[in-house]
């Protein structure tokens, strides 16, 4: 009976990982060079997101 070839699964899982944290990246960028889209989530990691402050009134 042949051995498990843990190492080569192991590679695997990270290459799978890295995909699909590229992808992620690929639609995080996607989603901020366009900011018209309706159907896109705000991001709130930032404070591009946040509301302009108000002036204080005198």
């Amino acid at each position: 009976m042949a051995t498990p070839n843990y190492g080569y699964e192991k590679r695997q899982k990270e290459l799978a990982k890295k995909r699909k944290k590229e992808e992620k990246l690929k639609e995080k960028a996607a989603r901020k060079s366009a900011p018209g889209d309706a159907n896109a989530a705000p991001d709130e990691s930032g404070p591009e997101s946040q509301p302009p402050a108000l002036p204080p009134e005198q």
